[in-house]
């Protein structure tokens, strides 16, 4: 029988990498050994359609399966707990219908 083969891992994540990065696009590319992420922060303020990268990621196409399942997986959680996200989309579809505000305390203790 396998072993539990666990581990800790510590990771630090440096200051600049903390705060995040808003990204409102993705452009994906791909070779024979990686893919690419990059993540585009798309303006629609003059000048139209000028996007920064902040971020782009190379990785392998085993790992690329491993970070789809992962969102996937959440995306599931998530829409379990808020809803089904196409609903989200419905709601500003159609302003005459304005959801109640929900009476929510967020994991850290204040409303959201």
């Amino acid at each position: 029988m396998a072993e539990d083969q666990s581990q800790n891992i510590s990771v630090k994540v440096p200051d600049d990498v903390l705060k995040g990065s808003y990204a409102n696009n993705m452009f994906v590319s791909h070779t024979k050994e990686e893919f690419i992420l990059d993540f585009v922060n798309l303006s629609f303020f003059p000048p139209p359609g000028q996007g920064i990268v902040n971020a782009k990621i190379v990785t392998t196409p085993e790992h690329i399966k491993r970070i789809i399942a992962a969102l996937q997986d959440n995306v599931k959680k998530y829409e379990e707990k808020f809803g089904a996200i196409g609903e989200v989309q419905k709601l500003n579809e159609n302003p005459k219908k304005e959801p109640s505000p929900p009476n929510i305390t967020s994991e850290y203790g204040y409303k959201i």
